[in-house]
């Protein structure tokens, strides 16, 4: 996925009449960057690391760390590849899925401003923070890179904000009040034309107390910074349809999604217009034994190989159950799922479900090259060990990615995470 959610990886256009200086690297197809080095970017709580990577021996060295007001929800580079914009809140269940509480809504939310240094990658603040209203919990940029767009999930909505020519954040843009945000927004993407958004909005499932909140895909028009309805893609109105993020096909018209709750990928075929067609071409498990499912297993981060030929997936399980007095993981599938996609019809096969060797990686990297991946296992847990308990910390797991396009476990290293505060997003970007 540029690289990243993460590695979003996204050929981009860039104008220079438009856009801060630079000449844009394109990850679609191969390496970023003539260097073909990186960066991998990885925020437990309010905290930003910097991890220097060796591609070729599948390493990382923790190099440096920056502070945010908030703990870190999502990162996303400009296309440039010289700035990275941070979204971070004092709310929002990083401060609270360790603990009992319920989730704090925060008071205090915002995106800040890094330049990347193109020698260490190590990041400077620039500019003010923008402030935001709410909780984001996805944050991009668009193609064109004038602009930083921002996804909240309660209330759902989406902010737009201007980026400045040095790379600051800019001026809020005022957005028409009739616009149709749906339910618990998850991701915001931009097209490759610069000309189409869609949120993805996850709904909310059924509960004792509530009936379920339908999930959907809302398109919308873009024009300078500014959105207007299209369409929504809600496939069964929406039910059983808790959309939480998508990919789009590096060199053909198909989009990927992942459903959570329903443990799905999706394919949509992308019309003339960018709109995704209302019903999908594929719908696939994601799970290695659908059959058996667990507590809190959920679909989570989607990303495409660089050269579109595969297509993975985060399965994530975070159960407890009560063992001699303490919460111990109860079981289910912490994994990468491996998909191939056939290059003639974008209908993915599902072809491994690899271990993390933690809990919850809420996201994933694929360098811009395509030859590792990093999965962030999000949580420490407490796992039983025949009659004894262990704890599982949260951790950055390395894999050597295949011809194939199937993962080989390579190392892990652990992170410290706990008290509220959990490895929540982790990314890759190119340096040049």
């Amino acid at each position: 996925m540029v690289v990243f959610t993460v590695c979003l990886i996204l050929a981009v256009s860039y104008e220079q009449a438009q856009t801060p200086p630079s000449t844009v690297k394109s990850a679609s197809t191969g390496p970023a960057s003539e260097s073909g080095r990186v960066g991998l970017y990885a925020a437990v709580g309010d905290e930003l690391s910097l991890y220097d990577v060796d591609v070729a021996n599948a390493t990382l060295v923790k190099k440096s760390s920056v502070m945010l007001p908030g703990n870190v929800q999502e990162a996303w580079p400009h296309p440039s590849m010289q700035y990275l914009y941070v979204a971070w809140s004092n709310g929002g269940p990083s401060y609270a899925i360790l603990s009992t509480d319920p989730v704090l809504k925060g008071d205090r939310h915002g995106v800040s401003a890094f330049r990347i240094d193109p020698a260490s990658g190590e990041l400077q603040i620039i500019g003010q923070p923008a402030p935001l209203p709410s909780r984001p919990i996805h944050v991009t940029v668009d193609i064109t890179g004038t602009h930083v767009l921002t996804a909240h999930n309660d209330p759902s909505g989406v902010t737009v904000h201007r980026i400045n020519s040095d790379g600051t954040i800019g001026a809020e843009v005022q957005q028409p009040a009739e616009l149709d945000v749906g339910v618990y927004a998850h991701q915001v993407r931009v097209d490759s034309s610069n000309k189409t958004v869609i949120l993805v909005t996850r709904g909310n499932g059924p509960t004792a107390a509530k009936p379920e909140d339908p999930g959907a895909l809302r398109i919308f028009d873009y024009n300078d910074g500014v959105l207007a309805n299209r369409a929504s893609i809600a496939p069964g109105g929406g039910f059983n349809f808790q959309s939480r993020h998508l990919d789009f096909h590096p060199t053909q018209p198909w989009v990927f999604l992942t459903l959570e709750r329903q443990n799905k990928i999706e394919v949509y075929r992308k019309l003339s217009d960018g709109t995704p067609s209302p019903e999908p071409s594929f719908i696939k498990n994601t799970l290695a034994d659908p059959q058996h499912l667990r507590p809190m297993q959920a679909a989570g981060t989607i990303h495409i190989h660089p050269t579109g030929r595969f297509v993975y997936v985060a399965n994530r399980a975070s159960s407890t159950v009560d063992f001699k007095g303490q919460q111990v993981f109860s079981g289910g599938e912490n994994n990468i799922a491996v998909f191939s996609i056939n290059p003639a019809t974008g209908e993915p096969t599902l072809i491994q479900n690899i271990d993390t060797r933690g809990m919850s990686a809420r996201t994933f990297a694929l360098d811009p090259s395509g030859r590792i991946l990093v999965a962030a296992n999000q949580l420490p847990m407490m796992v039983r060990a025949g009659s004894n308990l262990k704890t599982v910390p949260a951790s950055l797991a390395v894999f050597r990615v295949r011809g194939d396009g199937k993962l080989d476990f390579v190392r892990k290293y652990d992170v410290t995470a706990g008290g509220g505060k959990t490895l929540f997003w982790a990314g890759i970007v190119a340096l040049p």
